[in-house]
């Protein structure tokens, strides 16, 4: 069989890195890793296509070579989704749809012929052998957690490395809390579910093998979800990247829980990681009661917890959120004041919203209170719900939020902030693209932009004072480019 894996367009959003990518001659940041997974998941024998729509546009010539079209998505990717599906019905193809956006809302595409729902682990092996019997059915689901240590490598020669920024890789799925907003456990559950260190060696090995020397990715959504696995796993990825020179930098999410445990912070530095989001959310604590993130009411405060984590080597990217029945009037200043304060250089800010089969979701739908369904991304600055806050209060407090942070001033104000209190650890290998990056952003930065007597004082002082982060400062003066083009479509009349 002719197999296209199809993956949908992500909109112009603020993880995209769009307008960031042009500097480095990159189309997207990240691959479609459930796509290649799951191609490696299929028969051997089978041909196999992929076309990321990130990167290049999907022909008729390739949908008419198909004799099955496998399509992932996102929330965030539903329009395009929808697109692709229409296309596919045109030409009287079959497709087998799976994802998120499926996982949640599949009842919405009825023009998708097979749903190969929750996780392909278990799901798609049921697909298969009704399809090699011939009688194939409309819906596979499963309420069950596959043992993730079969999982296959990614099937990685189906895309061509050059286009992307960053490569991908899983190492768990699964998060021990509970917060009230986010849908990880209901795709993934609460228990977390690990790769072997061997089976996460193997995955390094392969990306190597083909010849990526870069950034990785780990998709986790809480990588620390149980320390003493990871702690278990770390050792053998410090040998590896000894073995082999040090040639993947590592990012991942955390939760705020690592800056409490010095050896874990540590490993972490020590295999070459340089990047942890973290759902940091809010300073104000009713609201993070209010949503049941416990973890960032107990211990140290929120501030030391970023403190400790950059003095550790590793940049925090924080999410942030306003929205929450408990915030009061002044939640947006208070939110300024505290991501100034820490040095939070990438700080998506974004309005809460309802995310499908959450428990927020439901509580709001008990309220009587949800509106729509969520467009799945985080900064577009669309309500879901009806909020406690008066809503043009709401809304135009969250612009003027957005404003204010990524204006040059308070920008580059963080920059300054972050690496005063950073101590860069990482082993990073300059390359041409780098260089290019480099003069591409003296150029479009240090000449052309307003801000170009903020972008040289950076660039001078970081020189002279800590060296060994110009790479950062300049990546981070970059993103401030690509954040101020979203700032203009998220908050225009």
């Amino acid at each position: 069989m002719n197999i296209l894996l199809v993956y949908p367009e992500y909109p112009d959003t603020f993880w995209s890195f769009k307008h960031s990518l042009k500097f480095i001659a990159k189309k997207a940041a990240f691959p479609p890793l459930g796509l290649l997974t799951v191609a490696a998941m299929l028969p051997d024998v089978w041909q196999k296509k992929l076309v990321d729509l990130n990167v290049e546009p999907l022909t008729d010539e390739q949908l008419a070579w198909a004799d099955l079209v496998f399509l992932s998505a996102m929330i965030v990717q539903k329009e395009s989704a929808l697109q692709i599906i229409a296309r596919c019905k045109a030409q009287g193809k079959k497709i087998v749809a799976g994802g998120p956006v499926f996982t949640t809302q599949h009842e919405q595409f009825a023009d998708v012929d097979h749903f190969v729902l929750n996780e392909a682990e278990i799901t798609l092996p049921l697909f298969l052998d009704d399809l090699a019997a011939g009688h194939l059915q409309p819906v596979y689901s499963s309420k069950e957690r596959p043992d993730i240590s079969q999982t296959p490598v990614p099937l990685w020669s189906l895309i061509d490395f050059r286009n992307y920024a960053t490569m991908s890789i899983q190492y768990s799925r699964g998060c021990p809390f509970n917060c009230e907003f986010c849908d990880i456990i209901i795709m993934n559950g609460r228990v977390p579910r690990m790769k072997s260190p061997e089976q996460m060696q193997r995955e390094f090995q392969a990306l190597f093998d083909a010849g990526w020397r870069k950034s990785v990715f780990i998709v986790d959504d809480n990588f620390i979800g149980n320390t003493q696995k990871v702690k278990q796993l770390l050792p053998v990825l410090i040998k590896w990247q000894q073995e082999h020179q040090f040639p993947f930098t590592l990012l991942t999410e955390v939760s705020v829980n690592l800056a409490a445990d010095e050896e874990l912070m540590q490993l972490m530095s020590a295999a070459n990681f340089f990047k942890v989001f973290v759902g940091l959310e809010t300073p104000n604590q009713a609201s993070l009661v209010e949503c049941g993130k416990k973890q960032n009411t107990a211990g140290s405060s929120l501030a030391e917890v970023v403190e400790t984590i950059h003095r550790h080597g590793m940049q925090v990217m924080g999410g942030f959120i306003v929205g929450f029945d408990q915030d009061p009037e002044n939640i947006f200043d208070m939110q300024v004041r505290f991501i100034q304060q820490i040095g939070v250089v990438t700080a998506m800010v974004g309005i809460l919203t309802a995310l499908p089969q959450t428990r927020l979701w439901q509580r709001l739908k008990a309220e009587g209170r949800l509106l729509t369904d969520a467009t799945g991304e985080n900064t577009d600055g669309r309500l879901n719900f009806k909020p406690k806050m008066e809503k043009k209060k709401l809304i135009e407090g969250y612009q003027k939020l957005l404003t204010t942070l990524y204006s040059p001033k308070q920008y580059y104000q963080r920059i300054n902030t972050f690496l005063n209190n950073y101590t860069p650890t990482a082993r990073t290998r300059i390359n041409k693209e780098d260089l290019l990056a480099f003069m591409r952003a003296a150029w479009r930065l240090g000449i052309l932009s307003k801000a170009r007597f903020r972008y040289w004082k950076l660039i001078v002082k970081t020189f002279f004072v800590n060296r060994r982060a110009l790479p950062i400062a300049v990546e981070l003066a970059i993103h401030g480019f690509h954040y101020e083009k979203i700032l203009k479509r998220v908050c225009r009349p």
